[in-house]
């Protein structure tokens, strides 16, 4: 899977070149500062005064570092796929390895990170099936017709509740399999060359 930048992310990240490799490093500490304990401006005008720019020109910089880190790590992307993701950057391959070991050394304390913040999305808890096949009716007398009903439990998000709630759905079987085909050939189809080309020149 390949990330999918704003311009105006890029234009946050258009920064980073102008600084050493040092700097960069700063910037992920701080981008990772930023998820534990929030925001501080005071880091911000700290590192400003000494590369001489502007505060908001070093929050926007690490604002975009800490999203390029945060999806990458939701995601779970690949070395591979982060590389070609950063590609469109434009940056010089030291750059790209720099913000590649960065993306590796912390994605699981990202994703720690990332799993205690609360959620208004609901979450997958549990899933029940059962197959129900009627043999005949009244005005058939043999007949086969098997249909699956699936209980779907979810969290309830970021209400803090803790309640489950839930979904019944019902198909056929042949239905599901159509399903099943037609997601698995989606991501069958997103990790080939062509879709990685469209997925770059996406603006």
């Amino acid at each position: 899977m390949l990330l999918v930048l704003s311009e105006e992310h890029k234009e946050h990240l258009s920064f980073l070149p102008r600084v050493d490799s040092a700097v960069v490093g700063e910037f992920g500490r701080i981008a990772l500062e930023f998820l534990r304990r929030g925001s501080s401006p005071k880091i911000y005008e700290g590192a400003a005064r000494k590369l001489c720019v502007p505060v908001e020109t070093v929050q926007r910089g690490v604002e975009g570092l800490m999203y390029l880190m945060t999806e990458s790590s939701k995601h779970m992307i690949s070395k591979v796929d982060f590389l070609d993701s950063v590609l469109v950057l434009g940056f010089g391959e030291e750059l790209n390895q720099i913000l590649l070991q960065l993306y590796l050394q912390h994605h699981s304390e990202i994703r720690s990170i990332l799993s205690q913040l609360p959620s208004n999305l609901p979450g997958y808890h549990n899933l029940e099936w059962r197959l129900d096949v009627q043999l005949a009716s009244r005005a058939i007398r043999q007949q086969v017709v098997p249909v699956l009903t699936m209980r779907l439990l979810l969290t309830g998000g970021g209400d803090g509740t803790g309640e489950l709630s839930r979904r019944v759905l019902q198909t056929d079987p042949g239905t599901l399999l159509h399903l099943i085909s037609t997601l698995e050939g989606a991501l069958a189809a997103i990790k080939t060359n062509h879709a990685r080309r469209i997925f770059r020149n996406i603006k």
